[in-house]
């Protein structure tokens, strides 16, 4: 959605910090966070899209604050009070007022074998895609009041079509229970065109699903 939680993030609050790029985690309780998520995906079968706009949901000061796991843990605890998993009540006094609901929880080996195993996740689509390789295309404008994965800084832009890669869940349907098959491409932009700034002839490549674009 529009705001502090952009996909192409906002200008104004700073570098990103690398120091830890070449570390998974910084500390145990980072790689627990991670391990609780995975977990409860694995149960629930949560879309990664619903994932994303109950994140998205955090109050803005929360989201540029607190650390990057710690808000993938109160995204989880959300869903799952929302989900009828856990009371809020629960969550706050940190004690479970009646037995797990599930009677197989997730081993290491399940979470494990979930992250490691190969998927696809193309599905069948209606109607043919109505872009080829080559084409030009120039992207919606317009904002979003729910989650999309097409960044700000690349709305009202002009681009190319690279490639096409099949027909993937649009996430904005998505984050509202809704499975929407559509087409997905590959699309490159010139880094110029994106960013004033930029001195060179760089291009940026996004993927990009077939209702973001406006013409062709």
């Amino acid at each position: 959605m529009d705001g502090v939680f952009d996909l192409g993030g906002k200008q104004g609050f700073g570098p990103v910090d690398r120091t830890h790029e070449d570390e998974p985690y910084h500390s145990q309780a980072d790689a627990r966070a991670y391990a609780l998520s995975v977990a409860a995906r694995g149960e629930r079968a949560y879309p990664i899209d619903w994932f994303r706009h109950t994140r998205e949901n955090m109050v803005p000061t929360d989201y540029l604050t607190r650390p990057y796991f710690d808000q993938w843990l109160q995204t989880v605890v959300a869903m799952a009070i929302d989900a009828g998993d856990v009371s809020l009540d629960e969550v706050i006094s940190g004690k479970a007022k009646a037995l797990s609901r599930s009677a197989n929880p997730m081993s290491v080996a399940d979470v494990r074998n979930m992250l490691t195993s190969p998927a696809s996740f193309e599905r069948e689509a209606n109607g043919t895609p109505a872009f080829e390789v080559g084409d030009s295309v120039r992207t919606d404008e317009r904002g979003r009041s729910g989650h999309t994965r097409l960044p700000a800084y690349a709305r009202g832009a002009n681009g190319t079509i690279h490639a096409y890669r099949g027909a993937h869940l649009l996430p904005d349907a998505g984050a509202k229970g809704e499975d929407v098959p559509e087409h997905l491409y590959t699309v490159g932009f010139a880094a110029r065109d994106l960013f004033p700034e930029v001195d060179n002839d760089d291009t940026i490549y996004l993927d990009l699903w077939e209702s973001y674009f406006v013409s062709a």
